[in-house]
């Protein structure tokens, strides 16, 4: 290794209490998107103690900051998010379902360790930075509201991503991989319909039913289709029916839908004809409604020329290991869900003869936590799910690796994963994160012709252009 990668993971080494403090005390706080007060306070506190100029606030949300070092280019970014989810708030550790906080929030999907893990990155980077004296800038970007805020589409909207030369990222996983493929765009719109209440036996004819419209437009959608690209989903949930009381003529109601689509572009048409039919079932009501934005992200852009960097880097640092306490931890903890023999990973799932490689890797691992790299795959690959990095992929070469955090198969949004999120499991996963993403940087920083190979690729994959999802006047929400 040379000796600046060296010293950046000797940086991030050294800082590793700050780090997993950092990550311990998100875990704690378990803020909603959107609402990560004390997180990003905290992110924002450490930073400016570490050397970065800190920006707060940026694109007029209130939880999502900037913190800049260096000067002059390349100038990378580093994507670190921070929310939680409600109703998994779970005890650190266990083997059962024990709530923390009754009814409380929690990081199901790990993102107290994706933003102390993007942090360590940038410690590492402004390590390297600082020795070199070289000319180049990282920017670690908080991103709020990754579950259901899509903050990293606003700011797309907004141009932020632009300027950047590269966007490195990561995630908490099962499995120790370089991610690839693409994934599908999303659009969410809240439909609150307006009528008049009326006695439903007495003078059924006063009244003017929200919830009707409510039904009909349901009804429009699922007509809807059939006449719709087979790569395209559209799921609703009815979040207000108006009351429990039958006989009254329901003057409210509300629905939240979500448009998919595997292109942004083709999300955005289709989300056209799901707002005419809230306009066609008001009509036939005779009430009204208001339509509101509540997010929109989209597929994303791979970069095969970024996943290689993250995979040389990967190969040369190897995998976190393991105590025998924290391997029987996971092995038991796998034993409390369906499906922890499956195969994990976006190489086991494309492409069958790397399925029997990373077969045969676990079967010499014989733990449930995955402790080696899976091969690299850059075929064709897809996730249902979406992700507002997308939106960054749009705008400038980005790419995004997996650290294991959980054991293997361990179900999205789960307790599980809340309770695996504050061990040392996972803070071992943050700082392995930081330093793979910290080295992959450092070659992006020394090499400038790797940076035009990526920039090249991006050209091409985006040469259609970036189809915003977020409208001009829209602004982050919370559904009601």
């Amino acid at each position: 290794m040379i000796p600046e990668k060296q010293a950046a993971i000797e940086a991030i080494e050294a800082k590793r209490d700050v780090i997993t403090d950092v990550a311990d005390h998100i875990w704690e706080y378990a803020e909603l998107s959107l609402q990560e007060e004390k997180s990003a306070a905290l992110y924002c506190e450490v930073l400016e103690r570490e050397g970065f100029q800190v920006e707060k606030g940026i694109c007029g949300i209130e939880t999502a900051f900037s913190a800049t070092y260096g000067s002059g280019r390349p100038l990378i970014g580093i994507l670190a998010e921070y929310d939680a989810l409600s109703g998994l708030s779970q005890k650190a550790g266990s083997l059962i379902r024990e709530e923390l906080v009754p009814g409380g929030c929690g990081h199901g999907c790990g993102h107290n360790l994706l933003g102390a893990g993007a942090m360590a990155a940038a410690i590492g980077i402004r390590a390297y930075l600082k020795q070199s004296k070289m000319p180049g800038t990282v920017i670690f970007y908080g991103c709020p509201g990754e579950e259901g805020g899509a903050a990293k589409a606003f700011m797309a909207r907004d141009g932020v991503w632009r300027k950047l030369d590269a966007a490195l990222t990561w995630h908490p996983e099962d499995m120790n991989e370089v991610e690839t493929g693409s994934s599908n765009s999303c659009i969410q719109v809240q439909y609150k319909f307006t009528g008049v209440a009326s006695h439903a036996a007495g003078a059924p004819e006063k009244g003017r039913s929200a919830l009707d419209a409510v039904e009909l437009m349901n009804i429009g959608v699922q007509f809807l289709r059939e006449h719709m690209s087979d790569r395209a989903r559209i799921h609703y949930a009815i979040t207000d029916a108006g009351g429990c009381s039958p006989n009254v003529v329901q003057p409210r109601a509300s629905v939240l839908y979500m448009v998919r689509s595997n292109h942004v572009s083709e999300a955005v048409e289709l989300q056209a004809r799901v707002d005419r039919i809230a306009e066609g079932a008001a009509l036939m009501t005779d009430t009204t409604f208001e339509r509101k934005f509540i997010d929109g992200l989209a597929d994303t852009v791979t970069n095969h020329t970024l996943e290689n960097v993250l995979y040389e880097n990967f190969a040369a640092l190897g995998v976190p290991s393991y105590t025998e306490e924290e391997h029987a931890y996971a092995d038991a903890l796998a034993k409390t869900y369906p499906g922890s023999d499956a195969l994990s990973g976006v190489a086991a799932n494309n492409d069958p003869v790397l399925a029997e490689e990373v077969r045969q890797m676990r079967e010499q691992n014989g733990h449930a936590m995955n402790a080696f790299l899976a091969p690299l795959y850059q075929g064709d690959a897809f996730k249902a799910g979406s992700t507002d990095v997308g939106d960054v992929s749009w705008l400038t070469p980005t790419a995004q690796i997996h650290v294991a955090a959980w054991p293997n198969g361990c179900p999205g949004h789960s307790w599980q994963n809340v309770s695996c999120d504050g061990t040392e499991i996972g803070h071992k996963a943050a700082v392995h994160a930081g330093k793979v993403l910290a080295a992959a940087a450092i070659d992006l920083y020394r090499n400038p012709e790797l940076l035009k190979e990526a920039r090249k690729e991006y050209e091409i994959r985006t040469k259609e252009g970036y189809t915003c999802p977020i409208p001009a006047d829209a602004v982050p929400v919370i559904p009601d």
